[in-house]
């Protein structure tokens, strides 16, 4: 007897549960008939009979299922059939494709769902338990320094350790977070916190990510402020650099710098139709700076923002593909901070830059300038800086060249101890191995109405 086949797979529908019960025993029986032939070979006169009575069963159970077809109505499987004839394209949602495993992972009542409603249309992405979804990347290195400052000592210090996390949550979401172990103590604005050797931990970056496409991705969360270059080419690792450490215009908020490193917010970016010179956009809103007094307890505001008034951010660069390596742009930040004690000030950061990087040469430039506009005053406090970094590799080797420079007021409302302070870094990396490097680097730093500071320091960095 031909029964008919209902393909599960290329239509919605489900065979009513009587149907499939008598199937499954169909076939265990088929299984147990072709058990007990085999079996007959040997077996005695007994052994026959059983076997006679269950092809006897098999022959009432088809006639029954015959019995049943003939009693539904005309037509109840053609649209089953028609589907199993012609399978409906999947929708183009752009989403993955998923696995069995991913599919089992429905319970029971959404099983129960989608056979009460076959045609509801396509279910949301799940994700795949089968794959190991969280990666973690670890980079981390230790120092020897010393320098010529008074009441400086030398010291070996652990640097940061921190733990790169990513997330493939399904094709268009992604997790990233940077969590870092650091010591102290911590120098915001001047103002030093914190023991000096005790060690903290800090969530840096903290991102839920969509990818719509090439021209379209947002990510909400903490993330590293798009002003100029250097801030979102290096976050969190020292192996990266080339020096030892950040350019000072982009040090850390909690390490003395005067740029907001770090925002939580939103972030949109992604390609602008440009053809061959490759304009890129970034657009950004989230909590400024803190500015008010007691501000040291956190520069970022991760929680609470001192009030409703946001900070914007927008930045757009090119990567001209007739120089492979080039990349220049510009960006404007803006806000409005309030101390507690002062009028309010309009913020506005202008920064640009130009870079050429390849494999055994680069040249960064970058330069911007703080502007602090108290409300009501006609004063605006300018604070520029620039920095240029040049480096070449041979071999396993790259020496290196670095020369800043910032000049703020002594009078600045925001950071009045940043002062002018100027000079050259120079040293040399030695890439061990894939995984480590040795650096060793000099500077040599003026800054106003004090001494000039001599510094030598070793570092080592690694990633695992």
């Amino acid at each position: 007897m031909n029964t008919p086949t209902f393909p599960r797979q290329s239509t919605g529908l489900r065979m009513p549960h009587w149907r499939s019960g008598i199937r499954v025993l169909l076939v265990l029986l088929a299984v147990l008939v072709n058990s007990a032939m085999l079996f007959a070979q040997s077996a005695d006169s007994a052994d026959s009979q059983t076997i006679q009575k269950l092809l006897q069963r098999i022959d009432q159970l088809e006639a029954r299922v015959a019995r049943l077809e003939a009693a539904q109505p005309p037509g109840a499987t053609a649209p089953s059939t028609a589907a199993a004839a012609t399978p409906t394209p999947a929708p183009t949602t752009g989403r993955s494709t998923m696995t069995p495993a991913a599919c089992n992972v429905a319970s029971p009542q959404q099983e129960t769902e989608s056979e009460q409603q076959p045609g509801s249309g396509p279910e949301p992405e799940r994700m795949d338990v089968s794959k190991t979804l969280l990666r973690i990347r670890g980079f981390g290195d230790i120092n020897f320094h010393g320098d010529t400052g008074k009441s400086d000592t030398t010291s070996f210090t652990l640097g940061q350790l921190n733990l790169f996390v990513t997330s493939d949550i399904s094709e268009k979401f992604k997790f990233l977070g940077e969590i870092v172990f650091e010591g102290g103590p911590e120098s915001i604005y001047g103002v030093t916190r914190a023991q000096n050797n005790a060690f903290g931990v800090d969530v840096e970056r903290y991102l839920l990510q969509y990818s719509y496409n090439d021209y379209f991705n947002v990510s909400v969360g903490r993330y590293h402020t798009a002003i100029g270059y250097y801030n979102t080419a290096y976050h969190h690792s020292t192996w990266f650099q080339t020096t030892t450490g950040r350019p000072f215009l982009f040090s850390f908020e909690d390490q003395g710098g005067i740029l907001p490193i770090h925002t939580v917010g939103a972030s949109a970016s992604g390609l602008i139709p440009s053809g061959a010179l490759g304009l890129h956009y970034v657009a950004e809103v989230g909590n400024g700076r803190a500015s008010r007094t007691p501000f040291l307890d956190e520069p970022v505001q991760n929680f609470i923002d001192e009030q409703n008034h946001k900070a914007y951010n927008l930045a757009l660069f090119a990567r001209p593909e007739a120089i492979r390596g080039l990349q220049a742009g510009f960006s404007v930040y803006r806000d409005v901070l309030e101390p507690s004690e002062s009028p309010r000030i309009g913020e506005t950061i202008l920064a640009a830059h130009a870079v050429y990087i390849r494999p055994n040469f680069e040249w960064l430039n970058e330069a911007l300038v703080v502007r602090h506009a108290p409300l009501g005053q006609s004063h605006v406090f300018q604070t520029p800086g620039f920095y240029t970094q040049i480096s070449k590799r041979f071999g396993s080797y790259r020496p290196y060249f670095r020369y800043q420079y910032v000049n703020g007021s002594d009078r600045e409302p925001i950071f009045p101890d940043v002062g002018r302070r100027q000079g050259p870094s120079a040293g040399i990396r030695f890439d061990a191995s894939e995984s480590v490097a040795l650096k060793l680097q000099y500077d040599y730093t003026t800054i106003r109405n004090q001494q000039a500071i001599n510094a030598l320091a070793m570092q080592v960095g690694f990633t695992f």
